[in-house]
């Protein structure tokens, strides 16, 4: 029976609950047109998988406190700032098949939108004097900027190696997911050193993560993003990177030329699936996801058994075994 997270939340189910609570009302805006927008991005939220990784990471190390909360609220506001204002550079109408901000409110409201989640995320921070987790977040979100400006510079000439593109995941993705675990132990005063392990453990989650999203391009799962859609935007892939690695330099130049020129046509993205298919990109792919997926659950057991720590590996499988 495939993991339900529902049940996974079990042992933070209370803590679940006071979160939505207290995260609605750090949104709180005086101005009506603001608090209409948070109000929309509240009920079309996700999985809540980030405020998961805080509360349970806090429960494997220490005790969940107020600080917990304003940690993962930190991570939840400065994410969602980052998502809105992607949405505007994207030029994207949609977000989890709801309307985007700047689709319903234009491009100008929605980066004024993005910069008072930001700044409300500061503020929690600084006025709880929460330095420390305000330093981790801060640094996962330079590095999620970062990591998409290298995806951006390398996109151009479809020249990503294997080494740039565990670069590129370890920013965009990985770094978040990391910070997500870093802010639950240092929230519950954890000490230095399981501080880093627990970052260390939400990087390797991140990557396992990221390169299942990978998979789903490829209709490696009945559910998932629509396919192709990596291909269609030109975007280097673990499995594309690998099956590209072992053509010959005629094949190689006729799949780039695909993707440059014929992307929007499906014929020939379905061309491209089929050349990454055979040349075993897939399995290559989930190997290296599971050796990430491996290492993440080895870091996990370092840590006393508890109904947290159980629940924790239990999100670390539904990671990589979920279906969209």
């Amino acid at each position: 029976m495939p993991l339900r997270l529902k049940d996974i939340q079990a042992p933070i189910n209370t803590e679940m609950g006071e979160f939505e609570i207290k995260f609605r009302s750090f949104m709180k805006s005086k101005v009506f047109l603001l608090d209409k927008i948070m109000d929309y991005i509240v009920k079309r939220k996700g999985k809540q998988m980030r405020p998961m990784f805080v509360f349970l990471s806090a429960g494997v190390v220490g005790t969940i406190s107020e600080r917990t909360y304003r940690g993962a609220s930190l991570i939840e506001l400065l994410h969602t700032a980052s998502l809105v204002h992607d949405d505007v550079v994207d030029d994207s109408n949609y977000r989890r098949n709801f309307f985007s901000i700047n689709a319903l409110w234009k491009n100008k409201i929605a980066v004024l939108v993005g910069d008072f989640l930001l700044s409300r995320g500061l503020l929690l921070s600084v006025d709880n004097g929460d330095f420390d987790l305000l330093k981790i977040v801060s640094e996962a979100v330079r590095e999620m900027s970062e990591g998409e400006l290298l995806q951006m510079a390398k996109a151009r000439n479809l020249d990503i190696t294997e080494e740039v593109y565990y670069e590129v995941i370890r920013q965009k993705t990985a770094s978040l997911i990391a910070s997500c675990c870093a802010v639950g132990a240092a929230a519950s005063g954890a000490t230095e050193d399981d501080i880093n392990r627990m970052k260390e453990f939400g990087l390797n989650v991140g990557m396992a993560f990221q390169i299942k999203d990978d998979l789903f391009d490829y209709g490696v799962e009945e559910i998932g993003k629509p396919l192709g859609i990596d291909i269609k935007e030109k975007k280097m892939t673990l499995p594309l990177i690998y099956a590209l690695q072992k053509a010959d330099s005629s094949k190689r130049r006729h799949i780039i030329r695909l993707i440059k020129n014929k992307s929007d046509q499906p014929g020939k993205v379905r061309e491209v699936i089929d050349f990454v298919k055979s040349s075993g990109g897939i399995e290559y792919a989930k190997g290296v996801m599971q050796s990430y997926f491996n290492k993440a659950q080895e870091l996990l057991q370092l840590f006393p058994a508890s109904d947290y720590r159980t629940s924790l590996g239990e999100l670390v499988t539904y990671t990589i075994e979920r279906t969209r």
